[in-house]
């Protein structure tokens, strides 16, 4: 073949290819793929923080919710992509609500969950999430029995702050490389809680979060924790601490029913009497702080590895999503 028939040939290639995918991109009736979109008037917002959400396309009425909060410095879409959590919602079928920081309110975009008027029932930031919960159940008809919590770090910290405040609201929560309810207060400081932890009794976690809701029966939402092992932005023991406060929030022991390995890690459950799941813990072992991914297209497989988004050969995103039943 001489070099301009050469020439041609790539020419014709090339303008096959480019009429088939205008023909895929303008046949009637194609379905455009859901995208991430802003909410507005979702409530009286104290927090004044922005929220956005994420439906799949067709999404029938009475699936799950599930609200994830970013870590410092991310906002909720690089989150949302960069956890997994858009690519579950997709195969699995339920909604997510992202809120999102504002420099406003933080120059670093961390969620504020060492500030008492952001971390008390009916007030700041807590308030707000629980008002975006709200409009997403309406908006969606969603299933208000099977709407989660999660988040990373600050998000993390958010987290804990509403599983104790909004106790009724969630199912389960996800805590990655994030902090115990009240452990600012009980540490004295943000940044004491954060590297050293706080010195507190299992029964003194506990009380912190029933003081968060006083008088509240339960049901309260079960909890799993993900904490890199080589953390140096927030110490491992915050995990260990996680599992005091919350076991005993739910009257169980704090001695493992089991201890195995998930994907080569250090994996616990922690049952009530009844026999129930209430706490589980995965150390990530040699990861430092993020959240843990495992990109790729397998059926374990999910997120997109970034700044603070790890991968480990583990998708705490799936992991999560396994534990509440949501694929």
């Amino acid at each position: 073949m001489t070099q301009t028939r050469a020439a041609r040939h790539r020419l014709t290639v090339l303008a096959t290819l480019l009429a088939a995918l205008l023909a895929a991109l303008l046949t009637p009736g194609r379905a455009s793929a859901a995208s991430l979109q802003e909410v507005t008037g979702f409530g009286s917002n104290p927090g004044a923080l922005r929220m956005f959400r994420y439906v799949p396309d067709g999404l029938p009425a009475g699936r799950p919710v599930v609200v994830a909060l970013h870590g410092c410095t991310q906002n909720a879409s690089g989150y949302g992509t960069g956890s997994g959590w858009l690519q579950l919602a997709d195969r699995w079928g339920f909604s997510v609500v992202l809120p999102q920081q504002t420099s406003a309110n933080n120059l670093t975009s961390c969620f504020n969950w060492f500030q008492t008027g952001d971390i008390t029932r009916g007030q700041g930031e807590t308030a707000s999430v629980a008002q975006m919960v709200d409009r997403q159940l309406a908006d969606v008809s969603g299933d208000t029995s099977r709407v989660y919590v999660t988040g990373l770090s600050a998000g993390g910290g958010m987290t804990s702050v509403m599983m104790a405040a909004y106790p009724e609201k969630f199912a389960g929560g996800g805590v990655v490389a994030g902090l115990p309810y009240g452990c600012a207060q009980a540490a004295g400081s943000p940044y004491v809680c954060m590297y050293a932890g706080a010195t507190q009794t299992a029964k003194q976690w506990g009380d912190r979060v029933r003081a968060a809701r006083p008088g509240y029966p339960g049901p309260w939402p079960v909890l799993t924790v993900f904490q890199g092992g080589a953390d140096y932005t927030v110490n491992p023991v915050n995990m260990t601490d996680l599992m005091k406060q919350w076991t005993d929030v739910q009257g169980a022991d704090q001695t493992a029913d089991v201890s195995d390995t998930v994907a080569g890690y250090p994996h616990k459950v922690f049952r009530n009497p009844a026999g129930t799941t209430v706490v589980e813990t995965y150390s990530i072992t040699g990861m430092g702080h993020g959240q843990p991914v495992d990109p790729g297209t397998g059926t374990e497989q999910c997120g997109t590895a970034g700044a603070y988004i790890l991968d480990v050969d583990l998708c705490a995103a799936y992991r999560l999503g396994r534990a509440w039943g949501l694929g």
